[in-house]
């Protein structure tokens, strides 16, 4: 059997090693983009590191010089000797191409990295564990050392942030009074947040039956429906069918005991029909998965956004996710923290508000007043700490059945990381399972 070479590209390295030993920029280049252990050959390898001392050293970097630095480490026999040396100074006449070339050798190095993690992965799997969960979890670690390298961030000039900063503020002056964010469709919402902004981690959280599933559904349906934007909505309590069910009432008006229980009138048929015409082309993703993981989480998000694009991700509900922490031994608390500080990574990676609901503990049943504060967070890890935004939905007529605040939910924005913190009240339309805007417009996008 043929036995096949690991990608490489040696005139692309011979090139590289060529550039950084005519002229010190490209040595600098290089050095930001290229680690020792991504040439193939050994010589190279060797020489980079040699040239890597030498400009450390601060001396100058030439063929003379690392030839110097090469036989004080005793290394120049396995640099290919002096005429080995020469070879690269000679390779190429000019340093003008040395980022391209440099791309290309840690491209084929990320290659040889990606087949040599699949090797791992599959010896791992031969073993023949008893605990797949364990080796699966193992794959995912070994996989994301590979692209985290790919995504990490470089440092930035504060030259290019202003310069990007203030086109941000220029776009904003010619759009008073507009949103700079994705709108939620709340009136009153979108002028205290500005719209969900890209990156930020949203918490929607309350106690059971206040409605956080059709307010991110309402959310959910106004971008993609009116705004003809992507959205990822992933759904750990209720199936993919119950949604679109609930998405189809509030779309189209229509009472959802009846139909649950299929007492459909004529005109509530008009209603579906007109709704499931809209939601069949609004772009609305969903995963039903139960107890998907981060990792799972975040690989199907990238893909739609890959494929489709993608303005906001929507996660319901964050407790019932699991983390790491389920494998490693860690408290439920710890593993909340990891979950969601992941959810922010997730937010920063793929430049989306995400919006995860979080189940608020009992605790709050027990006092006199029962409006949620950013202390019932405390016990659901770091949860207050890693959110750009949190908030709190909150019914009175839940709880008192005379009050005069009947179908009125408070939006209690507890935390803004960016902007003010206020409480916005909507209606909420028990019969269609939808919130709406007491009055006004919708704000200009």
């Amino acid at each position: 059997m043929i036995e096949r070479i690991p990608p490489q590209n040696i005139e692309a390295e011979q090139a590289v090693l060529g550039a950084m030993l005519i002229k010190k920029e490209a040595v600098i280049e290089a050095m930001e983009i290229l680690r020792p252990e991504d040439f193939y050959r050994d010589a190279h390898r060797v020489v980079f590191e040699a040239i890597m001392a030498v400009f450390q050293n601060d001396s100058a970097v030439d063929m003379i010089t690392v030839t110097e630095q090469l036989k004080k480490s005793d290394l120049l026999d396995k640099a290919g000797g002096v005429a080995g040396v020469t070879a690269l100074a000679n390779a190429v006449p000019t340093a003008a191409n040395v980022v391209y070339h440099a791309k290309i050798v840690r491209e084929k190095a990320e290659l040889r990295e990606l087949i040599n993690a699949g090797s791992e992965i599959t010896g791992w799997a031969f073993e023949d564990s008893d605990d797949v969960d364990a080796v699966m979890d193992k794959a995912e670690k070994r996989i994301l050392e590979v692209t985290a390298r790919e995504n990490s961030a470089d440092f930035t000039s504060m030259k290019d942030i202003v310069i990007s900063v203030f086109k941000q503020i220029e776009e904003r002056s010619t759009n008073k009074g507009g949103l700079t964010g994705v709108a939620s469709g709340f009136t009153d919402l979108d002028r205290l947040t500005s719209g969900f902004q890209p990156s930020d981690l949203i918490l929607v959280a309350a106690r059971p039956s206040m409605g956080k599933t059709a307010f991110t559904l309402n959310i959910a349906s106004y971008v993609a429906v009116h705004l003809d934007k992507p959205v990822a909505f992933f759904s750990l309590e209720m199936s993919k069918e119950q949604l679109a069910q609930r998405m189809l009432c509030s779309e189209g008006g229509i009472d959802s005991q009846r139909l649950r229980n299929g007492d459909m009138k004529d005109e509530d048929w008009e209603h579906v029909i007109a709704a499931a015409d809209r939601l069949t082309y609004a772009p609305v993703f969903i995963d039903d998965t139960p107890g998907i993981t981060v990792m799972e989480l975040r690989s199907k998000a990238r893909r739609i956004k890959a494929e489709h694009g993608l303005s906001m991700v929507i996660i319901d509900y964050l407790q019932l996710m699991s983390g790491k922490g389920s494998k490693n031994g860690d408290n439920r608390q710890q593993e909340i923290s990891e979950i969601s500080r992941s959810l922010k990574a997730l937010a920063r990676e793929l430049k989306v508000p995400v919006i995860a609901l979080s189940q608020l503990s009992r605790s709050v049943e027990s006092r006199q007043v029962k409006r949620p504060m950013l202390s019932d967070l405390r016990e659901s890890g770091s949860l207050e700490q890693d959110a750009d935004i949190v908030m709190f939905l909150y019914r009175e007529d839940y709880y008192d059945k005379e009050t005069e605040q009947q179908n009125v939910t408070e939006v209690i924005v507890a935390k803004h990381r960016n902007g003010p913190i206020d409480t916005v009240r909507l209606y909420f339309d028990k019969e269609f399972t939808r919130f709406a805007n007491f009055a006004g417009n919708i704000p200009d996008q």
